[in-house]
């Protein structure tokens, strides 16, 4: 196995035993960009010389007995909403061409910077994080599809070896969604658990950060150094579930599925309730208002971060995101309020709904990646929804409700695309859900056509790369 092959938890293993070194891991993530970034295009700048200069450090620093803990010389990527010292932050888009650098780090790059992270460079967003494609960024398993977003390009990144890990942002979905596309795992933590000062908003009051990784255990190491160390994440997972009590819906999140997708996200539900878990039918509150009030408070906030700009430069947007904040700008006020009625409702509903359940399983998208060109999906039943609504329509309740979710790989469809599955826990109850995550995880190994954490097929291609070998202690 190549070095940028490696998990986030296998490089730091192999780290710490002195079998591979902070260079080597990050020399090979480096010429794994070059060989596949030219198809993907995941990042808007790549930082070699900078990522090489922070892994010799990381390599002296650890040799000298500072070993500063997991994310010690591992190589990842920041989606360019998060600023970085004397880095612009463009965020995707041409009002910000001109942009001047970052004074200072956000609060998640610091954290990153001060548990050892290196970094690579900045991923391709959705422009403003205000879609769920990602237009420039290819899905990492099909180049004709959509990578799906806003944070596609840190979830292309790790799906296909360019990053051992990274983080995005989460406002309706934009960590899960692409993550489920790509099949990787992403994880947004409850609203106001990591902190969001220095990363651009879409709509303060849905957005979070989090990371995204190739397994549920990566994706607890990498929560624990956004919280500084202070969490429980990163615990050791048990094979069993018993005395979990695990929700499956009766409603919503089965509705308007693709077949393959159920079908996948059943399974892996039944093996959750094989290691112990109870599984209990649930009916989602308020469901028929989900969309109404994810966009009723996303729309107008987005519009008013904007305001500004869209006044003076409306023309340096493109098409998409400037209809939606010229939309924004005609919502009355009573519209968001009445949709930050139905938050609360929602919150306690849903409050109420955990008396009963630990965690809500269920599909983390209706469908697989969608065509570049596809504006609509099919359903069964002959309706047509459009794209960035039927991937909003599972995601957006964990925004809303602040509720911290995960996804992971469950398998693929018959075009060989990943699914992801969602859990969803009650507030601060990360550890829950990830325990649940691995639990899945360590049970189900991927079958024949199924996706987990390996690379897409296309991406596997030789390429050369450093041999894992000891660390040099001079």
């Amino acid at each position: 196995m190549r070095p940028y092959e490696l998990t986030l938890a296998e490089a730091a293993k192999a780290i710490a035993a002195r079998e591979l070194s902070p260079v080597e891991l990050t020399d090979s993530v480096l010429r794994r960009v070059e060989s596949v970034e030219g198809r993907l295009n995941a990042y808007v700048t790549v930082l070699a010389e900078a990522a090489r200069r922070a892994a010799v450090r990381a390599e002296r620093d650890i040799a000298a007995g500072r070993q500063l803990g997991p994310l010690h010389g591992i190589p990842m990527g920041l989606k360019d909403l998060i600023d970085v010292a004397g880095l612009p932050t463009k965020a995707g888009s041409r009002v910000r061409e001109s942009a001047p650098v970052a004074d200072r780090d956000s609060t998640v790059a610091s954290r990153l910077r001060a548990a050892g992270a290196v970094l690579l460079g900045k991923t391709h967003t959705h422009e403003f994080a205000y879609g769920l494609t990602t237009p420039r960024t290819r899905n990492a398993w099909a180049h004709d599809r959509v990578a799906g977003g806003s944070s596609g390009g840190s979830a292309v990144a790790v799906a296909a070896g360019e990053a051992t890990f990274a983080l995005g942002t989460d406002t309706g979905g934009s960590i899960r969604v692409p993550a489920a596309l790509n099949g990787v795992v992403g994880l947004k933590p409850t609203y106001g658990l990591v902190p969001v000062r220095g990363v651009t908003p879409l709509s303060w009051s849905l957005d979070h950060v989090g990371p995204i990784t190739r397994t549920v255990e990566d994706a607890g190491l990498a929560l624990e150094a956004l919280l500084g160390g202070g969490g429980d994440t990163a615990s050791p997972a048990g094979g069993s579930l018993a005395g979990l009590r695990v929700g499956v819906p009766r409603n919503h999140y089965f509705d308007r599925v693709h077949p393959e997708v159920e079908e996948a996200v059943r399974a892996a539900i039944d093996v959750l309730g094989a290691l112990g878990a109870e599984l209990v039918g649930v009916a989602i509150p308020m469901s028929e208002y989900l969309q109404a009030t994810q966009w009723g408070l996303m729309v107008p906030e987005a519009t008013a971060y904007h305001q500004r700009t869209l006044r003076t430069s409306p023309e340096l947007y493109s098409d998409d995101v400037r209809t939606l904040l010229e939309a924004g700008g005609l919502v009355p006020a009573g519209d968001y309020l009445r949709a930050r009625r139905s938050r609360t409702l929602m919150r306690d509903a849903w409050t109420r709904l955990f008396e009963t359940v630990d965690v809500v399983a269920a599909p983390t998208v209706p469908a697989t990646a969608a065509h570049r060109d596809q504006r609509t999906i099919p359903w069964p039943d002959g309706s047509e929804e459009s794209v960035s609504d039927a991937y909003v329509r599972l995601s957006a309740p964990a925004n809303i409700t602040g509720l911290p979710a995960l996804t992971l790989p469950v398998g693929a469809d018959s075009a060989g695309l990943p699914i992801g599955m969602q859990l969803i826990g009650r507030p601060f109850a990360e550890a829950t859900v990830v325990r649940t995550g691995r639990a899945y995880e360590a049970a189900h190994a991927p079958g024949p056509g199924e996706r987990g954490r390996g690379l897409p097929p296309h991406a596997a291609a030789a390429h050369s790369a450093a041999p894992t070998g000891a660390m040099s202690l001079r």
